[in-house]
């Protein structure tokens, strides 16, 4: 036969150690067991194809006693890469008689019996149950985390086994070359699409999962912020708070009204610490009270009178209520630091099951482009830990809007 003949062979050999290649990157990337078993059995299956051209070209029994050898090789590859994917490998003596039981079953048909019919036979029994196996591998992980690669694959394996029932019948002695040739290179590359999308869909998953892990993290460590500014404001204002009023009444009465006017600046120092570790109007009269509180001591120190727009006739969730307040608290600290405002303007608003919370100002804005800092991302934190959204856009106020939009939490 001419090499214009054998040229389809060898174009499937180069697919399929294409395939073999896809496998052994990801192997070198994932360092997963079976992807490394994948690239030696689509290796050796390659390899078959080389010496099967070779027994085509020459007749020589030599050729098509390697191909049956490597043939068998590569179905146990195979079907020990399924079971390493599917979690079912473990290594027994009694495996390693395989390949030797391989190499006696071609040698027998090939040397002893001259039947290539039963060679072929025998080896795309083999294939087609090995391949059969795999279909199966695929099909039961889709049940259980369902993917279109593990679809893919799994109906691609289902295709191929019937496939290679049609050795024996159609490509005795060479026929049927450029059928098997376009039906194989069409399966390999289904299998390669279907490996990718598999792999790209473990990785969205994982992908997701430390995502989820992340926020639950993050909503504990708020969680666990919250509870410490908690203790330290009481601390402050019972230990710290009591013990500087009582030496500030034993000044006055000693009638040293200057070290007296030194703790009471001290004692403010601590009131306003403690409002900030954790404001005590939050917790004794409310969301809205709260912010009204913020927004008057917000514009005592820094001039910048702030609007407010609420009302709670409903009253607020406790984890709803600590985070619009924290927003809020942190969206007139940026206010204060970065906008160079001269007013601004707080507003919540209930819309049916969710909350609106919107501070703006009337300061420079986006104009310079919106730099992430600490504090940003503290708030974004907050609202996504709490399944909301937080938008920041060029207000009408000429300056920055931050809008914060949140379900709302059932109240205890």
């Amino acid at each position: 036969m001419t090499f214009e003949s054998l040229a389809p062979l060898l174009f499937q050999a180069l697919c399929t150690l294409a395939l073999s290649a896809v496998h052994f990157g990801l192997w070198r990337q994932r360092r997963q067991s079976f992807h490394a078993t994948w690239a030696a059995a689509w290796a050796a299956y390659a390899l078959r194809l080389g010496f099967i051209a070779a027994f085509i070209h020459t007749r020589h029994l030599g050729w098509l006693f390697a191909h049956q050898v490597v043939t068998m090789w590569s179905g146990l590859l195979l079907l020990w890469a399924a079971m390493q994917f599917a979690g079912q490998a473990q290594w027994r003596p009694l495996y390693a008689a395989a390949p030797v039981a391989a190499v006696v079953w071609a040698w027998y048909g090939v040397f002893v019996m001259h039947s290539m019919a039963t060679a072929g036979l025998s080896s795309a029994l083999l294939l087609s149950a090995v391949t059969l196996r795999t279909a199966y591998v695929f099909m039961r992980h889709n049940r259980h985390a369902p993917s279109t690669g593990a679809r893919l694959l799994a109906w691609t394996f289902l295709l191929w086994a019937l496939h290679h029932l049609d050795y024996p019948l159609l490509r005795s002695q060479g026929s049927g070359v450029l059928f098997g040739v376009f039906m194989d290179v069409t399966l390999i590359v289904l299998v390669a699409v279907g490996t990718l999308a598999l792999v790209l869909g473990e990785e969205r998953t994982a992908l997701a999962q430390r995502s989820a892990q992340l926020e639950q993290l993050s909503a504990l460590l708020l969680r666990a912020q919250e509870e410490e500014r908690r203790k330290i404001a009481r601390e402050l204002h019972d230990q710290a708070g009591q013990t500087l009023t009582a030496l500030k009444i034993e000044l006055d009465l000693d009638g040293r009204r200057e070290a007296s006017a030194h703790v009471a600046e001290v004692l403010a120092q601590i009131r306003d610490v403690s409002e900030l570790l954790r404001p005590r109007a939050l917790d004794d009269l409310g969301l809205v009270p709260a912010l009204r509180a913020l927004a008057e001591d917000f514009s005592r120190r820094t001039q910048i009178p702030v609007a407010i727009e609420a009302d709670d006739p409903l009253g607020w969730a406790p984890e709803t209520a600590l985070t619009l307040y924290r927003v809020a608290q942190e969206a007139l600290t940026n206010v204060a630091r970065h906008s160079g405002a001269k007013r601004a303007c707080v507003q919540l608003v209930r819309e049916g099951s969710a909350c609106r919370l919107v501070v703006e100002d009337d300061g420079r804005g986006m104009q310079n482009g919106l730099q992430p800092h600490l504090g940003l991302l503290g708030m974004r934190e907050r609202i996504t830990a709490a399944g909301g959204t937080l938008r920041l856009e060029s207000g009408s106020l000429g300056g920055l809007r931050v809008e914060a939009d949140l379900p709302l939490a059932a109240r205890p």
